[in-house]
């Protein structure tokens, strides 16, 4: 199990080892590695990697160990404000996956948070060699936000465990491929059990999400960018994606007709066919690890 350990947190990561140039899949809000499981299989041949996020899957949340305990109205607020995760914090746990396993150039790929996440990170560090934004912010007071109910069926407790994963799942996905793929459902709250974040870490990467910002700094970004946004996206609203491919010096964009957040799961082959061409293009002049 490949691990890295900074500031006394554990970070987990997955790694398919491929001839290819390194790709980081980088996980989304409350969700875990299995998101990325289509365009991991769609992209064999790369060398792939998967970090899990601080507080999903096998990774440490790094949380004072008081939040726990607390009651979820005194707790939420707190994680989703002044002690959310941080950009810095988050962008240097990649930093630090990286290092230890010897990535000098990587692909990073990321929906929402894992999205800002690698935007932090290609500002401040030197080994981001292009960028697949999905479904993501660049933050700032010209980003639109998540409506509030939106907010709260992701944060949804009602019923038991699985009636609560359930809800939760829903924004991501449209109502049709929602009501058209019971089974596929059924499955992704069984992976959501295993290895989603526990809730009070679920509070501290949405409240990463909803506070991050480099809105400001994205003329400054010099690595191939290709943005991803769904029409229809409930969680991150389609202004964001517009925004960013409008910003981003060079970037290319794809705005997919009612696609909703989950777009990746819902239109996985459009979607990797897509990121392979972006990444095909990108490689004759980006060197390898």
């Amino acid at each position: 199990m490949p691990t890295v350990t900074r500031d006394g947190v554990s970070i987990y990561y997955d790694h398919d080892r491929g001839e290819g140039d390194p790709v980081v899949f980088l996980q989304g809000v409350g969700t875990g590695r299995w998101q990325w499981r289509w365009q991991r299989e769609g992209l064999a041949g790369y060398d792939l990697f998967a970090p899990d996020t601080r507080g999903t899957g096998r990774s440490d949340a790094g949380l004072p160990p008081v939040f726990p305990s607390l009651p979820r109205r005194l707790r939420s607020p707190l994680l989703r404000g002044r002690f959310s995760y941080d950009g810095d914090t988050l962008a240097a746990d990649l930093e630090a996956v990286l290092e230890d396993a010897g990535v000098h150039n990587a692909h990073l790929v990321g929906v929402d948070l894992g999205g800002l996440i690698a935007q932090r990170y290609a500002l401040e560090y030197r080994r981001a060699a292009s960028l697949t934004l999905v479904g993501t912010t660049p933050g700032g007071e010209d980003a639109v936000a998540m409506d509030d109910d939106v907010r709260d069926r992701l944060l949804a407790t009602s019923g038991s465990k699985r009636e609560a994963i359930r809800e939760r799942t829903r924004p991501f996905f449209s109502e049709r491929f929602t009501n058209r793929n019971p089974h596929l459902m059924d499955r992704l709250v069984e992976w959501r059990l295993v290895h989603d974040p526990d809730d009070p870490a679920l509070e501290a990467q949405l409240g990463a999400l909803e506070r991050m910002d480099v809105h400001d700094r994205l003329e400054r970004l010099r690595v191939p960018t290709l943005v991803i946004h769904g029409t229809d996206d409930r969680i991150v609203p389609v202004e964001n994606g517009r925004l960013l491919a409008e910003r981003v010096p060079g970037s290319e964009y794809l705005e997919l007709e009612g696609g909703s957040h989950g777009c990746f799961i819902e239109e996985d082959e459009r979607v990797t066919d897509r990121i392979r061409t972006f990444l095909a293009q990108v490689t004759e002049t980006t060197p390898t690890a």
